[in-house]
């Protein structure tokens, strides 16, 4: 009497090439031809199905493991670059290829059942508190009313600078870019405190000769107060702002 055998159902050739992989703990890139072929012959032997669409792509691998399996006994062929060419290698890309959406079909199986698991209380809020905007404090922002001060002054002496501006005659001649040099400005303002030691920020800033340098000169009066280099304080908040060299 024989004994019945139940076989799994598998969803292709692929899937049923990497069961026996995983099954028999091989390496996908290093398969073992022989034993992967006579064991994929011995499942479709014992295959029991009327549907030659299904039954024909399971034989088309068969052929095409047999084709490996001879030309893996045969001296191995060369590419252009003279590399040994694998037999193997497109099924092993397709294998990894089947293996990567089999995973990710799992991944997102696992999703929609947990989804159904969640449910979600849609938004319920007054319209006057969704279109709430805090208002900004812009001085509390800043945080340091010497950086104020320093922007009105900033401010004031560039609307100096524009009144010395001839209305007419600056429509006229010819109009040249202005080059400064960042090094030398540099070196300037670092001489200027350190010959100076305390001065004024509004004295520094009415040296120099265009719209240009004092922008110039005001970045890199910040640069040198975030460097450490100078000391700015302010003795009440109209005044003047007073800075103190570091170096000694």
């Amino acid at each position: 009497m024989a004994i019945p055998v139940k076989l799994e159902v598998f969803e292709g050739p692929l899937d049923l090439l990497l069961h026996l992989i995983e099954k028999n703990k091989i390496d996908i890139y290093d398969i073992p031809i022989v034993l992967i072929t006579e064991q994929y012959l011995d499942y479709i032997k014992k295959m029991e199905t009327e549907d030659m669409n299904v039954m024909s792509e399971f034989l088309v691998m068969a052929a095409t493991l047999i084709d490996i399996k001879c030309k893996m006994l045969l001296p191995p062929e060369v590419d252009e670059e003279g590399e040994e060419i694998d037999p193997r290698a497109e099924l092993v890309e397709k294998l990894l290829e089947y293996k990567m959406y089999k995973y990710m079909s799992f991944e997102l199986r696992d999703r929609q059942v947990d989804a159904a698991t969640v449910f979600y209380r849609k938004r319920n809020l007054p319209k006057e508190v969704s279109g709430f905007v805090p208002p900004i404090d812009y001085e509390e922002l800043v945080g340091d009313m010497n950086l104020s001060k320093l922007h009105e002054i900033f401010k004031t002496i560039i609307r100096r600078q524009e009144d010395r501006v001839d209305p007419i005659r600056s429509q006229y001649g010819k109009i040249e870019k202005e080059e400064i040099d960042m090094d030398m400005k540099v070196l300037y303002v670092r001489a200027f405190a350190q010959t100076h030691k305390t001065f004024s920020f509004t004295k520094l800033l009415e040296k120099q000769n265009s719209r240009a340098e004092i922008i110039v000169t005001f970045l890199i009066i910040l640069e040198m107060m975030h460097d450490g280099e100078i000391t700015i304080h302010q003795d009440d908040i109209f005044d003047d702002i007073i800075i103190t060299s570091n170096e000694s």
